[in-house]
């Protein structure tokens, strides 16, 4: 029974989460911090910050891979598919939906003032979230310099990805260094040094397929699912290999479907479903969304048990809090990016000013109801 109502719980949080999730995976991290770590207190800032460094570094949308580690803290194994299945769902249905309508009319609603006001609510929730991941994960000045040279990098163009891995490397190394000279009497550990989870690449195929079926649908966002790393863009050129390529999509047809994944909440692969839909109907739908989210589920499932274990070892736990300031500094260049392309007049620049003073003024209001009013305004001062 006790287990029953955390996973009611579990659902509760990410159904809500998956409805008003705007703004890309900062945004969502940031509004999970707020519910889970500042509101719910269901784990440790500081295991909230592993969790995030870990799972940059795996396929899969990171954003909703959090939520299945997040219910799996709270509910078990259970509680990492109820999480990840209820964050998932709001944008799959509304994504459906918006299918039907393009199938039927050949556009969707105009949503565009409501998303034009929760961009920059946005910012004000990813930069409280870099202010509270921040001070937990700078724990010493070299930890802050490596933190820089990501944010730098990551204004450069790299990839999240590489600069991640390489911080934590190079933050491993330098760790280890400096301990083994700190403590000539320690005996050396036994930690140890099996491949965390190995990347397996697959090679696309370009193959005509003269019959789109469920089945061929499944697989093919299956793949994808496996080996995506990174945001949306990165989406476009996979599925752009996958299907316009072969010729199951038209690539008007694959742009119109990225932009509704970037305006729906929740995670931006829920763009399978709309393209799912495209290439076979409601079943369709149904097989991609299964397809590309699937691995993500298996993922975490393996992961989440390592962390914990790394943390415990001294060579893995520098390597952890070099991703850990990593991770914080590329939300602080997704930060600086959001701002520059959210705040283009007066409108937006007013939402932004209100939500930082709301934010870091009354921090007990929720950043589900900031969420919210931004649509709000956003719709009220378009009107103006």
């Amino acid at each position: 029974m006790k287990n029953t109502t955390k996973l009611l719980e579990v659902a509760g949080v990410f159904f809500k989460l998956g409805a008003v999730a705007f703004g890309g995976p900062a945004a969502h991290i940031a509004l999970m911090e707020d519910e889970i770590i500042t509101r719910r207190k269901w784990m440790d800032r500081q295991h909230f910050l592993d969790l995030i460094g870990a799972t940059n570094l795996i396929p899969g949308p990171n954003s909703t891979e959090m939520t299945m580690h997040c219910g799996h803290e709270r509910a078990g194994v259970l509680g990492l598919f109820v999480a990840g299945f209820s964050f998932i769902f709001p944008a799959v249905i509304i994504t459906g939906v918006l299918a039907w309508l393009y199938g039927e009319y050949g556009t969707v609603p105009e949503v565009i003032p409501f998303i034009a006001g929760i961009k920059p609510t946005v910012i004000a929730i990813i930069a409280s979230a870099v202010f509270k991941l921040g001070k937990k994960a700078l724990k010493g000045w070299e930890l802050g310099v490596l933190g820089v040279i990501v944010i730098v990098a990551a204004f450069f163009g790299v990839n999240e990805v590489i600069a991640l891995l390489s911080a934590g490397l190079l933050g491993m190394l330098y760790f280890h260094l400096t301990t083994k000279s700190d403590d000539t009497a320690a005996t050396k550990s036994n930690t140890s040094k099996k491949a965390l989870l190995p990347l397996i690449l697959l090679q696309t195929s370009g193959a005509a397929i003269a019959k789109i079926t469920a089945l061929k649908v499944f697989f093919t966002f299956l793949k994808v699912g496996a080996i995506l790393y990174g945001s949306g863009y990165v989406l476009f050129a996979y599925l752009d290999a996958e299907l316009v390529s072969s010729g199951m999509l038209s690539r008007q047809e694959l742009i119109d479907a990225i932009a509704i994944g970037q305006f729906t909440p929740g995670p931006v692969l829920s763009t399978a479903t709309f393209i799912g839909y495209q290439l076979n109907g409601f079943p369709g739908a149904i097989a991609a969304s299964i397809g590309i989210f699937l691995p993500s589920f298996l993922f975490v499932l393996i992961l989440n048990p390592l962390i914990p274990r790394m943390r415990n070892s001294k060579i893995l736990r520098g390597f952890l809090d070099s991703v850990n300031i990593a991770a914080v500094a590329v939300m602080v260049s997704v930060l600086f990016e959001i701002t520059r392309e959210s705040l283009v007049n007066w409108q937006t620049v007013t939402i932004a000013t209100l939500s930082v003073i709301i934010t870091f003024g009354f921090p007990k209001v929720s950043s589900i109801w900031l969420v919210l009013g931004g649509a709000l305004m956003g719709y009220l001062l378009y009107l103006i």
